[in-house]
């Protein structure tokens, strides 16, 4: 394989990358409008959408591996791939975020309680910003820029502990919503786990650029409240 073949090979994989990112981005959007809206057709889309977003991780996973058993690559172009194998797993990862999200509308299709939707879409609006200059830096060997976006994790953060509190709130004035509201709390927790993977496709962009697995400083409280993703 000629160097402008893998050029070509390598700017193409990069496009498709870029395309299961706005796929996934696509998938979070709909599942909280989803719930926000009570469409349980849309929460099925999301939920079915799930197996095309997997379908492309694995696509790409094969190029990747073709193009490395192809080309023998050395040095950049080896952490390159290598790093493009951790963000496309990564974003398949918060593809399930939305297909948890889609689930919870299915279940919360009917209960009268009041969704703390104005913070959830502030999450999501957040999130996703900071994934799409993410997955833009990362294919532009942006480290500079990759370094500054996980300080934004902070609002994020803060929006999920006042889901939490919203959530506990509805659980001591109505017991009987225990489990719908608890259900709000799983929304939140996955949109915070989002942007955390966000800061791990960060980490590769740097990774690709100086060769150094260095961690980014984020608080990664995963288990605060004893959760897991939906």
């Amino acid at each position: 394989m000629t160097r402008n073949l893998f050029t070509r090979k390598l700017s193409s994989i990069q496009d498709e990358v870029l395309l299961l990112g706005s796929m996934v981005e696509n998938a979070i959007i709909n599942a909280v409008n989803s719930l926000k809206n009570r469409d349980v057709k849309l929460a099925k889309n999301v939920y079915e959408e799930d197996q095309n977003i997997n379908g492309k991780r694995f696509a790409i996973e094969n190029a990747i591996l073709i193009t490395i058993a192809t080309q023998n690559p050395m040095a950049k172009d080896l952490r390159q791939l290598a790093a493009m194998l951790d963000v496309i797993s990564e974003l398949e990862r918060m593809g399930d975020y939305a297909k948890g999200i889609a689930k919870v509308t299915l279940r919360l299709e009917s209960a009268n309680i009041k969704l703390p939707i104005t913070e959830i879409e502030t999450m999501v609006e957040l999130a996703i910003k900071m994934l799409h200059k993410a997955l833009t830096a990362f294919i532009e060997d942006d480290t500079q820029t990759a370094s500054k976006i996980p300080y934004e994790d902070d609002m994020v953060d803060q929006l999920y502990n006042d889901v939490y509190h919203h959530a506990v709130d509805i659980m001591m004035a109505n017991p009987q919503h225990v489990d719908d509201a608890n259900l709000i709390i799983w929304v939140g927790h996955n949109l915070e786990r989002l942007a955390d993977r966000v800061t791990n496709i960060c980490e590769r962009t740097i990774f690709v650029s100086t060769g150094e697995l260095m961690e980014l400083e984020v608080d990664e409280d995963e288990d605060e409240f004893g959760l897991e993703e939906v």
